[in-house]
């Protein structure tokens, strides 16, 4: 697919035309209502709870309500869109289905969006947020411009989807119910292959050949840009493959000469024969670096200039949730992060100890999904370890319901610090207010880091207040 100046929708103009969107807060459904409420379309949809995302939609004039209720389903809508979190006995789901209305999937939605447009897709078991966030950033603030369907809110734009003029999409590729083999990429990302997800896919084989698969869908003659040392990545195939590496000078493009300043790196990246130098990343986290190593890679491979490409890294305020600096002085550095997997942990509580060497290092941590829980325990426990206090949350559920014996207590006992309890969210903040006013670190200071993907988010404001009075 050639890049083209303007972007044609396969959906035409809205006209005002009903879509219908049930699962509507779920930050890659957003993206796609936002799609066609931009496009001239009358959005309207239902989810469980309020969050920021659909304050943030009800803002832009799309209609939200938070209870099942079929009379709020639009008459024959042009479309209906669903997650697949959302149970089959759903009643809207169900009243849509026997109304014989056209009710479609997100990752079908998504495939027809992007059916006539040169796509830049990011996928992997983790850092496809920020790169995808990252790469359209960098096309953006270049000028190269894009179309950007995000899995996470950019901090720069305040949004997780935004319309360009020309026919390059940047699409987070989500793995989960193997939703990302709708996509066919002309230039495609493989961050990470962990296993992940197992109560789709089984085993982490199995995770492994749907990204195997999902590399077969890049279209003749495109890019594929690698982590280097995948397990099974030699089966990561396309006619262009190039990999990356935070800092292995086996790999094509990788950083070199990296330097730790005020709470961000300084360094070069080089990529083959070239090297781009000088490159300034306003993030924590040397996981961060090597996610700007794969984002300058695919913006270079774009032709897009040096001097532009370190312009935009500098400029990268980052994505909500995602090693974001909620507070940060000579008392305590508090930073939030969304993430959800033992090798996410690992990364984030390594990058933050890297930085912060003398703080000592208290992890609150909520759980998310029983089946992950349960299957991912040991190695949740073992990334913990690396704080010098945990806290843990009661897991929080999203789509599924309880499982016999699964609980926090599950990685509780399999850690061998000896500094952890598990706490209900309402006793949190009170346990703060204890902490920090009574064992607040005078020569140092403290880091207090929260980390989850449910809804922990929700006492990032009132953890901020406390903080800020002591």
């Amino acid at each position: 697919m050639k890049i083209r100046e303007t972007y044609t929708s396969s959906f035409g103009k809205g006209d005002g035309r009903p879509v219908y969107f049930i699962g509507i807060g779920g930050i890659g459904m957003s993206a796609v209502a936002k799609f066609f409420n931009a496009n001239g379309f009358r959005v309207s949809g239902y989810d469980k709870v309020r969050t920021v995302v659909t304050d943030a939609m009800e803002a832009e004039g799309i209609s939200i309500h938070f209870e099942e209720n079929i009379t709020m389903v639009p008459l024959h809508p042009f479309l209906v869109v669903y997650t697949p979190a959302i149970q089959a006995e759903h009643k809207e789901l169900m009243f849509c289905r026997e109304s014989g209305y056209n009710v479609v999937k997100r990752s079908d939605i998504l495939k027809l969006i992007t059916e006539s447009s040169f796509n830049i897709c990011v996928a992997g078991t983790h850092g496809k947020t920020t790169i995808s966030t990252m790469v359209a950033h960098l096309l953006r603030h270049s000028g190269f411009g894009c179309n950007a369907f995000l899995g996470g809110v950019s901090v720069n734009y305040s949004t997780n989807f935004w319309k360009g003029d020309n026919n390059v999409c940047v699409v987070e590729a989500d793995e989960y119910d193997r939703s990302f083999l709708k996509l066919f990429p002309d230039m495609a990302v493989v961050t990470a292959m962990d296993a992940d997800h197992l109560d789709i896919y089984g085993t982490a084989e199995a995770v492994q050949q749907a990204f195997i698969d999902f590399t077969g869908n890049i279209k003749p003659g495109g890019m594929l840009l690698k982590q280097f040392g995948l397990k099974r990545g030699k089966e990561l195939q396309a006619d262009q493959c190039i990999s990356y590496s935070l800092q292995n000078e086996s790999a094509d493009a990788y950083a070199a000469d990296i330097m730790i300043e005020e709470g961000g790196y300084d360094f070069n990246v080089v990529i083959k024969n070239k090297k781009v130098e000088g490159v300034r990343l306003n993030m924590g986290g040397m996981h961060n670096v090597e996610n700007a190593v794969a984002a300058i890679a695919i913006a270079s491979s774009l032709e897009i200039e040096d001097e532009k490409i370190r312009k935009a890294v500098a400029d990268f305020k980052g994505v909500k949730r995602r090693f974001e600096y909620v507070l940060r002085n000579s008392k305590v550095v508090f930073i939030d992060d969304y993430a959800h997997h033992p090798e996410e942990l690992k990364a984030l509580i390594n990058g933050a100890k890297t930085l912060f060497k003398e703080r000592k290092c208290t992890v609150i941590f909520q759980p998310h999904l029983y089946t992950r829980t349960r299957d991912l325990a040991d190695g949740f426990a073992e990334a913990l370890d690396l704080a010098d206090q945990v806290l843990l949350l009661p897991i929080y559920p999203a789509r599924e319901l309880p499982l016999e014996n699964v609980s926090s207590k599950m990685i509780l006992d399999r850690m061998k610090n000896d500094n952890k309890a598990c706490m209900e969210k309402e006793e949190l903040v009170r346990w703060i207010i204890e902490k920090y006013k009574t064992n607040l670190n005078p020569e140092f200071g403290e880091m207090l880091i929260i980390a989850g993907a449910g809804d922990i988010d929700l006492l990032v404001e009132p953890i901020k207040n406390v903080l800020n009075q002591i």
